[in-house]
């Protein structure tokens, strides 16, 4: 009876060499598995198999060879990009995913797991792809590329991706259908494709669609066709072929409008037009870009009146945040009486002439800022806005020069300091949108260049998108600030380059009403920070640069 009992080696290791061990038992629960996959990709092939003869057939053919080489997706990125906007982002962002996936797939795990492709036999003549792809089955790089561009493009522009969802379902279908994949393929491949579109945003944060918080104001003037508003026009602002006029009008017939003159100071232009108007305006209105937003909301500030927002400028930042994307929505608000609170800030800072004072409603910066500024507006209506700014600050990073500051009694050598009107997402990263306009507080980020090896450090830490976790990276929210600088430097205010100086102090200045439709945000509990006075009347007369774009 000893006999029939299989020997059981004494020692730990000799048990695992012969096959006791847990590696063991992994590999058979593996190899089990995979019998149950190549059972149901069998089953699925045969199935397919047994389909009568359709048209769809050739359609399907003629559809999976257009998608050799991403050859289909780029054509329909192209057709994107024609259009400013979201589906411009989409088609950028989806070609990047395509470039990552392919890359992924076809040079990483298809060398990287071998397996053989479908029998020809398996499926009729008429239908199989002919010839067949020579490479390793797994995973499906069709399948992957369908998957990656849709979802990136569902991160950009959702109502885009709903056409081409069934686009991409169907290319990966058809590469069971055709007879060069396993379903299990195309599955893999699939979830590759849409992970690197999601991996995406770790390196270009996806638009917001959603609108920033901000309270309600309890009473705001209901202006059924505008009257009792007076409009502030910016003809130079945005398309320049664009006059926002006659579509002012005919939303609101009874507003008044004035426009800008070229070289002259929005503000004193605005605060006439609200002296010499009678009766009294009960609100004011801009039609312009961010400049120009930030001119009259000061005058907005002084008075105590609300402001309707009419966003006609190239990048419209503040719009944006705020949830009005076009002329209709924010006059629907106006005949709603619909308004939020928002913060303004104030910057009081030493000019060559003088002591000179500006308002912003979205960001400041010193060092190589002002720099990555002009770089990133220039090469934005060719990338976008987050692959111009990621260009823009590799591009400033070989040739800045890092500034010695004091911020709020901290010394400091820093490359670039970035100052936000409210707290910016993401946090420790690079800042792209906010998602609460009312929190009184200022968003100071920094990069330290008093570190080895700082500027090419920060420059791997902005491509890795690791930057919050590096020792160069630095953020403060706090309601005011002080920077004094060692030597005159240029001082950027709302994407505008307006002087140097070598003391700033920023602060929340007040906090006004602004229009919008409600529904447009959540409502939130009430910041637990330090609120600023409402309506503080500035001190100093603020300067703009003669455009207010």
């Amino acid at each position: 009876m000893l006999a029939d009992v299989p020997h059981q080696p004494r020692y730990p290791h000799a048990r695992r060499a012969n096959g006791f061990g847990p590696l063991h038992r992994y590999r058979d629960r593996a190899r089990r598995h995979f019998r149950r996959v190549g059972h149901a990709d069998r089953a699925l092939t045969a199935a397919v198999a047994q389909l009568p003869p359709m048209p769809l057939d050739a359609g399907l053919l003629k559809l999976t060879r257009s998608a050799d080489f991403g050859v289909l997706w780029l054509l329909i990125a192209g057709g994107l990009a024609l259009r400013k906007g979201p589906r411009r982002r989409a088609a950028v962002r989806g070609v990047a995913a395509l470039g990552s996936a392919a890359l992924i797939v076809d040079a990483g795990l298809k060398p990287l797991i071998g397996r053989r492709r479908p029998a020809a036999d398996l499926l009729p003549g008429r239908r199989r792809l002919s010839p067949a792809p020579t490479s390793s089955s797994f995973p499906s790089g069709h399948s992957a590329a369908a998957a990656a561009f849709a979802t990136a493009v569902a991160l950009e522009s959702p109502t885009t991706a709903l056409v081409l969802a069934p686009l991409a379902a169907t290319v990966a279908y058809s590469r069971i259908h055709t007879g060069v994949h396993w379903g299990s393929d195309v599955l893999v491949g699939t979830a590759v494709g849409a992970g690197v579109a999601v991996a995406t945003r770790r390196w270009w944060p996806a638009h917001i669609p959603a609108t920033a918080r901000a309270r309600p104001v309890a009473h705001a003037p209901e202006l059924l066709d505008g009257e009792g508003l007076l409009v502030l026009v910016n003809p130079a602002a945005g398309d320049p072929d664009y006059d926002p006029g006659p579509d002012l009008t005919a939303l609101l017939p009874a507003a008044d409008l004035v426009r800008t003159e070229p070289g002259g100071d929005p503000i004193e232009r605005l605060e006439q037009a609200v002296r010499q108007a009678s009766p009294p305006p009960r609100a004011l209105g801009v039609a312009g870009g961010d400049g120009t937003l930030a001119a009259a909301a000061v005058v907005a500030l002084r008075h105590g009146l609300p402001l309707a927002v009419f966003p006609t400028g190239t990048l419209n930042h503040f719009a944006r945040d705020l949830g009005v994307l076009d002329l209709s929505e924010t006059a629907a608000a106006l005949r709603a009486g619909h308004a939020v609170e928002v913060d303004i800030a104030r910057i009081d800072y030493d000019d060559e002439t003088g002591p000179r004072t500006r308002h912003i409603l979205n960001t400041a910066g010193l060092g190589s800022y002002p720099q990555m500024v002009r770089l990133r507006r220039r090469w934005r209506a060719r990338w976008g806005r987050w692959p111009a700014f990621v260009a823009a600050l590799l591009a400033v990073a070989r040739r800045a020069r890092p500034i010695d500051i004091r911020l709020d009694g901290r010394r400091l050598r820093v490359w670039v300091l970035f100052i936000g009107n409210g707290p910016y997402r993401p946090r420790h990263a690079v800042p792209a949108f906010r998602d609460r306009l009312d929190a009184g507080v200022l968003d100071i980020r920094w990069l330290r260049a008093d570190r080895r090896w700082s500027r090419l450090r920060a420059a791997l830490a902005v491509l890795l998108t690791t930057i919050g976790r590096s020792n160069l990276y630095g953020e403060s929210r706090r309601p005011e600030s002080i920077i004094q600088l060692a030597a005159r430097q240029p001082l950027t205010a709302d994407g505008e380059v307006i002087g140097t100086a070598t003391r700033v102090h920023v602060t929340v200045a007040g906090r006004l009403a602004v229009y919008r439709i409600a529904g447009g945000a959540p409502v939130f509990p009430r910041s637990r920070t330090r609120e600023p006075q409402m309506n503080a009347n500035p001190t100093t007369a603020p300067e703009y640069p003669e455009s207010h774009r």
